[in-house]
């Protein structure tokens, strides 16, 4: 069983850097830092979207962005960490 929980929560751990990268990612091209017309780029975004849209979807739904801050990634770490958090302690009740 710890094993199980060690693989879950590194998964979820590995989503919360995902869901940084593509932040942090979507800031340089913002401000032009890194060439959005490069095709690794492209790429890159492309994947990191594709990973992390499908989960921002369904908490745009309840909460939609507030002028131009789309607090969707802010929301799904917070709840990622409370998951997480959250089987560790039944864990260690059981």
């Amino acid at each position: 069983m710890f094993s199980l929980l060690t693989l879950i929560s590194n998964l979820i751990t590995l989503y919360i850097y995902v869901i940084v990268f593509g932040a942090v990612m979507s800031w340089l091209v913002a401000f032009r830092i890194v060439n959005p017309h490069s095709r690794f780029v492209y790429t890159l975004e492309d994947f990191l979207a594709r990973l992390t849209e499908p989960v921002y979807r369904r908490v745009r739904r309840v909460l939609p962005p507030i002028g131009n801050f789309d607090l969707s990634p802010l929301i799904v770490i917070l709840l990622l960490v409370f998951v997480r958090s959250l089987l560790w302690e039944a864990y260690a009740a059981s």
